[in-house]
Formats: C-alpha cells, structure tokens, sequence
C-alpha cells in the first residue's frame, strides 16, 4: 500500500466531509420556501444580517452543529437543520464583539426549533470575555409556543433560565438589541433589557403577546396597531426607530462606538479636527429675552460638541429632555439638554424615567456628563399626579445624586424648584456654569407673585400697574450677577465660549475616570 492510500485510510477526512456537509445543511436555515418568505416580506435572513453587521469574514461562529438532526432505521442522517439561534464572536470595525440572532425561517424563533444552551453560552460568552453583546431578535427569542406542548408532550412551568447572565451583564458590557421583525414575549424581554434598542419602520412590531392572543380579551389589532414603532418609541419601551435594517446596524455600530468594551475598561479618545477652542457668534443671541419664546436645543448641541459627533437615544421618548452621546476634543461624553419645545421643559414622569436610565448609563460605562439646563420644574396639573410625576422625579434626582462619574451642568435658562435642583449632585463638587439669560428661583416669578402680592395688588388704585411695578422690582433682583455677588452660582460665562469650557472639562475628567463596576447595578 502506497504512503497516500495509507494516509487516506487512516485519515479522518470522511468524518471532516460529513461535519462541512452538516454546516452547510445548516446554511440552509428553515430551507427554500422559508427564506423566500422572509425575503418577500423585506426581511433579510440572520445570517445576512450578521453578513451585513460585521466585518467581512470576521464571524466566527459557534456551534454551527448543534440542531435538529433526522436519521434512518440504519442511523444514518437524513436530514439537518441548525438551530434557530445563531451566535459567534465577529469583528465590527475592527473591534472584537459577541452577535447572536434569531432565525425566524426556523419555527419563528421559538423555543421548540431552538436549543436553549445555544442562548445561554451567548450570554455567558459576552460577559466572560468582557465583549460588547449585539442581540438580533426575530420572533419570540427563543421563548416557547402553544406547539412546544405538543412537541414535549408537557406543559412548562415558566422560568427564563439565565436571565441571570442578562441582569449581570446590563452592569457589565454594553448591550444592544435590534428588533427587525415581529418580536414578542422573551423576544420582547431581550429587546426591553439592553442599553440602547432599535426597530424598522413599518417591518418591527413589538408586543407581549400578538394580535391572535390579545383578540382573545376583546382588542381587534393589526401588528403595528398594537406594537408597530409609533407605539414603542412614544412609550419608551425601544429607544430608536429607523427605516432600514442597513440603518439599524449602523445605530449599533455608532452607539458603541462611544463606550469601552466593558465596565473594566475607559472609552478612548480619538483625533478631532474640530478647534476644542471654536466660536460661534449666534450662541450670544440663542436664547430669547422674551421668557415666553421657545428656540431650538438641537442646533445649541450641535454648534457646542465636536461636529456630526451627537447621537440622540430615545428622541420620541420623555420629550422635554433631549439625551445622546458626543464627543469634545474627542473624548466620549454623555450629553442632556433640556428642550423647551415640550412642556416648555418641564420633567414629566416619562422625562424622569428617561434620566434615570441615562445617568444610569453614563454612570455604568463611566462618562461624565454635562447637562444644558433649562428646567421650569416639574409638571404640574391633574396628569401628571395621575402619572406619578413626583414619585419618578425623586427617583431621578435620587440617580443624579448616587453618580460618581465628572458631571457639568450650565444653566442657559430655567431652573426652578426640586426638578431644577436635580441639576447637581448634593454637596459634592462638580463643575457648574450659567449663560446671562439664566433665571432661578423655588418658583418662577410668573403666576407666584399674583399669589404672593395679592393684598397688595388688589388694594392699589391700580392693580395692572402695581402688578407691573412689583415685577420689575423682582426681575432685578433676580439677575444671576446678584446671586453670583454671593457666590450663589460659581461662573457666569459668556455663551460664544461655552465650547472651549467643555472641552476643557472633557480633558480635565478624562483622567478621572475609574473602572468597574459601579454601586448601582443598571437595570433597563
């Protein structure tokens, strides 16, 4: 016998053979028609998706082998499919990253085509290598079906096994969930419990439970009346809705692009063409004199952070607080911004909610934080006690307070009462500025002095006069320069130079930045 036979006969190259046969069975995902479904609804397949996400060839996947196998009386295989939840580590310029999802052409992603180990090994993968996890969920992510009865022949206590690993790893690597299709019950879970959260437009509905299910207490819904974008970005329950799953990927990618790996590392700098020492003239007039004019936050932001550098989450959600990630001078730095357009800025209980998560977020992945502030109080009126406003607002003070991370406040207008006193963290220092055209007070001037004045107001020959005059004698001494004389406000600056202050900051709080895990544990 020649060497070559020898060294095929005692080779393994036909168990090889039949592992690459099995992978490629497993390429097939839920087979022709299946994906061709998926394709006509507009809907890529997960491994185009994880194709499209990553860097070219970087995804390495795990357990590719592990699925549904059927063989012969002779126990020869027959026929393959993969599990329906993909998952590997993958490159995402040039980063290293943890992508798993959900393969809708197999049983909708539900629990009786999946393998629930599949799942758990993701989660425990990310936060054992300390990698940012990209989840993209179709379908019930994994969750069971009326069918998984039939196919146990039993009925499951419900438990989600490893939610544990998910609770962990909100406090530990950066989560992102993208929702590109239906997505319901655990699927919805997963898309709930991350750090930022995207859908599609018009191809992503998100619910408890479906229309066949909600139908059954009397609500007739289509997907998108009951859980289509509109509905869960206004409530809070995703942060980002774009039109394409090309655009939701780049979301991912620019969202992480802001925050390290994991708690255990510090975000970098990267090189700014932007002068950290830039003007710009209009900011002087940006607030209006007349207090009962509205402007635009957004083009404030825009002009003060490094240029294209403001990526807003959650824009739909708890409006009159605007909250993104930029950068200054190139360092990342977490960014909130008070906008009169809603409630002339005024915290609603959903504005307290929404600060809560961010300062949270900031906090976890230690970015310090500057707040532009312009906050008339809470709102008032028969709602917004219905909402809990109060109850939400002190949890959100209460988050502001426990921070540890660098944090700046500049007061370019309002601030008023117990939700503008959540400007600032206690006592403890941090860097706070304030634009001329600040006001402050317990209340606003504005309907308080009518209440205050009354006695007078009504025994003068002329109330609309004495009105006046009392207002004038107040607006004087409310002039920031008359609190700075007693040191009241450390700082009034001149708003062209607000720029160079916050650049400034963003270098002086870089080294100060520490690693690990904070004291509060982030919760969705």
């Amino acid at each position: 016998m020649s060497d070559k036979g020898r060294y095929l006969k005692m080779s393994w190259e036909k168990e090889l053979e039949e592992k690459v046969s099995r992978e490629k069975l497993s390429e097939n995902l839920g087979g022709k028609d299946r994906v061709k479904k998926q394709h006509d609804a507009g809907l890529y397949t997960i491994r185009e998706r994880i194709d499209i996400l990553t860097d070219k060839s970087s995804f390495n996947e795990v357990g590719k082998l592990a699925g549904h196998a059927i063989y012969n009386e002779n126990n020869d295989l027959i026929d393959f499919k993969g599990s329906n939840f993909i998952f590997g580590k993958a490159k995402i310029d040039g980063r290293n990253v943890i992508v798993g999802g959900d393969d809708f052409t197999l049983r909708g992603g539900s629990a009786d085509a999946s393998i629930k180990e599949k799942h758990l090994k993701c989660e425990q993968m990310a936060l054992s290598l300390q990698l940012p996890l990209i989840r993209i969920v179709e379908g019930s992510g994994g969750g069971g079906s009326v069918k998984t009865i039939e196919t146990s022949g039993r009925a499951n206590v419900p438990e989600v096994e490893g939610w544990n690993l998910v609770v962990e790893s909100m406090g530990t690597i950066p989560r992102v969930a993208l929702g590109l299709g239906s997505v319901a019950g655990l699927g919805a879970a997963h898309l709930a419990c991350s750090h930022y959260s995207v859908m599609v437009k018009e191809k992503s509905a998100v619910f408890v439970a479906g229309p066949p299910v909600v139908e059954q207490i009397g609500q007739k819904l289509t997907k998108n009346e009951l859980g289509g974008y509109e509905i869960q970005i206004k409530s809070g329950a995703v942060d980002d809705a774009v039109d394409t799953e090309e655009e939701a990927f780049d979301a991912a990618k620019k969202f992480l692009s802001y925050l390290p790996n994991s708690v255990y590392q510090l975000s970098d700098q990267i090189t700014s063409k932007d002068d950290p020492k830039r003007t710009s003239e209009w900011l002087i007039e940006a607030i209006p004199k007349n207090i009962k004019s509205v402007y635009k936050i957004r083009p404030i932001i825009e002009d003060l952070v490094d240029k294209g550098s403001f990526f807003e989450i959650g824009k739909e959600y708890g409006k009159s607080i605007v909250t993104g990630f930029c950068r200054l001078n190139g360092w990342p730095v977490a960014l909130m911004a008070s906008d009169p357009y809603s409630y002339g800025g005024c915290w609603t209980s959903d504005t307290c909610k929404k600060v809560q998560k961010f300062v949270d977020l900031a906090e976890t992945f230690h970015l310090p934080v500057i707040y532009l502030v312009d906050c008339p109080g809470f709102q008032v009126g028969l709602d917004a006690e219905k909402k809990g406003t109060i109850k939400e607002g002190v949890r959100a003070m209460s988050a502001i307070w426990q921070t540890k991370t660098p944090w700046m406040s500049i007061i370019i207008r309002n601030c008023f009462g117990v939700a503008g006193a959540a400007h600032k963290r206690g006592s403890s220092y941090i860097s706070r500025f304030a634009w001329p055209s600040a006001r402050w007070g317990s209340l606003p001037l504005e309907g308080g002095i009518e209440a205050a004045y009354r006695s007078d107001i009504e025994n003068s020959n002329d109330p609309k006069l004495e009105l006046q005059k009392i207002t004038t004698r107040l607006n004087k001494l409310r002039s920031p320069l008359r609190s700075a004389e007693s040191f009241l406000i450390e700082e009034i600056i001149d708003p062209r130079h607000t720029r160079r202050i916050m650049c400034e900051f963003a270098d002086i709080s870089a080294p100060l930045r520490k690693t690990g895990i904070t004291n509060r544990t982030m919760r969705p």
